[in-house]
């Protein structure tokens, strides 16, 4: 084994594996390294409080969770899930919907996608769980136990009797559309029939043979619907477990012409909850003390008597800071000879107090002044090991700042950039990866959020605001207008993957009108979908606006909107003041910057279809052979040993191939070969043993 220096040289430092963006707790897996005890324990007890009054009388209750920007907020519902997971359904819900005409929709989409997911040592699904414990088939009575002492098994062989089981049992609850609801529950228990009575109650839109399928006429459609939907599952789940409805990240919500958050619709929500006794939920609102401080006076005050009790994240203490510098160094500790005496070494106690010296501060800060001094002890020993001939030989690694005095400010900024660009493309590769394996059809998402994650896109590489719609009522989220400067034609855009035929009938009379009424020059319809059989009213006028027109249709690939759907994190996290790179927080503008510079963008096939990027036929080629291309593994490699300054090659290679699973060790080691050919960088110590050698980058 090693000693600690010789570990430090090797490994990736660890404040920069700290996800720098508010996670989903169900999508992403998430780091303990927070997960002190101590640390915001009263916030827990408090709501554990209102949970068991929940318990106790099944009324819908609020809590609203404030704190700054890196107080642990995002990461707090996460630990309140982990904790409270065994005593209630957890549900997260971004706050990212695409206009507020859509809310219910939106949170039902996230229950439900909440719902689907099996918790920590179990084997079934929140859904199924919940389902399984409903009084329906817990509660028997005396005749039931006698004839069929498991309900449950009996009642799934035969659906009307499932049906009007419960229907009997939960006569009383004001059961939203009741036939249909719980046949979707009977559905639930067939394994054939279980994806689509998940999409049917996540409020897709299904074809006409899934319908069938599901014995359903329609398909969630309005925001009455979708409200009374949810409501269903807290009027008949008195009996067992509340469902916690958790809303992250108020700052994603559309905004209104005056670049306020468009708030109030959902106080509105959150007092619906209450008002028309949405039962069993306990509702959590996770805000920023400013944004909660700057939309007080746009909030009525029937609403603000909704929540219940507001809680302040405090600041901790640092013995608290502490024992999160000792969790994230605890694997470099281990991979040494001889543990240091001290839990935090490289680093010291003395250097939180100069550093604090009110004694309290935020968990962000933590992690990002443990960053820049654990880089400052890694590099000083970099330094001491090596003489200064051998530091600048052959123009290789001189060292970020050893300049002359009149170049130091310039050069030091410019790697600065240079660090925040490579950490950041690092942080997109990861995102990308994470979306690759959620999204696996394009119909998962919403096509309002399809086009809110497209125009996000045309706002950055066109850096304009896009405020109109092509299309007016009930499709108009479906769509958006845009000027390509300098030119003056308004380009439609309008994406739908609705299956089903009825719907696509609308949107395509609704961009027949938008045509007749000159609202744009030249229309685009982005559609991976069918566009249905040709005696279909729907495809008749789909023809008549894409045959022999300069309208375009476009069928996108699942890669473009992988692309879309991590800038459209990225958006987010800079929106919430959670994307930190390099320990600066980076805003929407300075995002959009770095975007444009990197052109990370203009890869997507879907943008460069559109005309707003342009065309890269190698990215063309590419996609269509489905051959691998290894560019991405190259530019992470020199990414990473950016953010590193210098590594293990054993380390850079394990990084690679943790990130890209698909790609071979022989190739990771030839994309290395080929940095070092092109001089971007050297192998420090070649003659060394392959576990022992160590790269570094070579400074222009």
């Amino acid at each position: 084994m090693s000693n600690i220096d010789d570990v430090i040289i090797r490994e990736v430092n660890p404040f920069n594996r700290i996800n720098s963006k508010p996670m989903n707790f169900w999508e992403e897996p998430q780091k303990a390294s927070l997960n002190v005890d101590s640390i915001h324990q009263e916030v827990i007890n408090d709501v554990q409080e209102f949970l068991d009054l929940v318990v106790t009388d099944h009324r819908s209750r609020s809590v609203m969770i404030v704190g700054d920007p890196g107080s642990g907020k995002s990461h707090l519902l996460g630990r309140l899930k982990r904790t409270l997971n065994s005593q209630a359904f957890f549900v997260y819900i971004l706050c990212d919907w695409a206009d507020s005409n859509n809310i219910w929709r939106h949170i039902l989409r996230y229950t439900v996608d909440s719902l689907i997911q099996i918790p920590d040592e179990q084997k079934e699904s929140q859904l199924i769980l919940w389902l399984k414990s409903l009084s329906a088939f817990t509660k028997r009575s005396l005749k039931q136990r006698i004839f069929n002492d498991n309900i449950w098994e009996f009642l799934l062989n035969d659906r009307q009797k499932f049906i009007k089981h419960l229907k009997d049992t939960y006569k009383t609850a004001r059961i939203y559309n009741p036939d249909i609801f719980f046949g979707l529950l009977h559905d639930l228990t067939n394994p054939e029939l279980y994806t689509l009575a998940c999409e049917w109650l996540r409020g897709d839109s299904l074809s006409e043979e899934s319908m069938q399928s599901l014995r359903v006429k329609q398909c969630i459609e309005t925001e009455d619907e979708a409200k009374n939907i949810l409501a269903n599952f807290g009027r008949i789940s008195k009996e067992t477990k509340p469902i916690v409805l958790c809303f992250d990240n108020l700052d994603t919500m559309p905004k209104l012409s005056d670049t306020f958050l468009d708030i109030q619709p959902f106080f509105d929500v959150n007092t619906t909850i209450h008002g028309e006794s949405l039962k069993n939920f306990l509702v959590i609102i996770s805000i920023i003390t400013n944004t909660l401080n700057i939309h007080q006076s746009r909030i009525q005050q029937a609403d603000k008597a909704g929540i219940h009790k507001t809680i302040k994240l405090k600041a901790i203490n640092l013995e608290q800071a502490e024992a999160i510098w000792a969790y994230l160094l605890s694997d470099l500790h281990q991979q040494a000879s001889k543990s240091p005496e001290s839990p935090i070494f490289p680093l010291s106690k003395q250097l939180l107090e100069n550093s604090f010296p009110g004694k309290r501060t935020y968990p962000r800060n933590v992690i990002n002044l443990g960053m820049i001094e654990y880089k400052k002890y890694k590099d000083d020993i970099r330094n001491n090991n090596q003489s200064d001939t051998t530091a600048n030989n052959d123009g290789a690694e001189q060292r970020y700042g050893d300049s002359g005095s009149e170049d130091k400010t310039k050069q030091k900024k410019d790697n600065s950039e240079e660090l925040i660009k490579a950490e950041l493309q690092i942080l997109w590769e990861r995102e990308y990866k994470k979306n690759q394996e959620k999204i696996k059809k394009i119909n998962l998402i919403g096509s309002s959020d399809l086009i809110r994650m497209l125009q996000e896109a045309v706002e950055m590489l066109q850096e304009q605001q896009l405020k109109s719609r092509l299309l007016t009522g009930r499709f108009a989220s479906y769509s958006l207008i845009y000027q390509k400067l300098p030119q003056k034609n308004k380009i439609g855009i309008v994406w739908t993957e609705d299956a089903n035929m009825n719907g696509f009938f609308h949107v395509m009379s609704a961009c027949q009108r938008a045509i007749q009424q000159n609202n744009c020059h030249t229309l685009y319809l982005i559609r991976l979908g069918s566009v249905g059989q040709a005696r279909l009213v729907g495809n008749q006028i789909y023809q008549q606006i894409f045959t022999g027109t300069n309208h375009i249709h476009i069928k996108p690939s699942l890669t473009s909107v992988h692309y879309l759907a991590t800038y459209h994190s990225l958006v987010n996290s800079a929106l919430s003041q959670e994307l930190v790179i390099q320990g600066k927080v980076v805003n929407l503008q300075y995002l959009q910057s770095l975007m444009r510079s990197l052109k990370i963008l203009n890869k997507c096939i879907l943008l460069q279809d559109l005309g707003i990027v342009d065309k890269q036929q190698d990215y063309q080629n590419n996609e269509k052979r489905k051959t691998q291309d290894l560019r991405p593994v190259k530019d992470f490699l020199l990414n990473l040993v950016k953010t590193q300054n210098f590594m293990g090659v054993p380390t850079l290679i394990k990084n690679a191939v943790d990130q890209f699973p698909s790609v071979k060790e022989n190739d990771v080691q030839l994309l290395i070969d080929m940095l070092c050919q092109e001089k971007r960088v050297e192998i420090i110590n070649p003659k060394a043993k392959f576990q022992d050698k160590l790269i570094c980058l070579i400074a222009k």
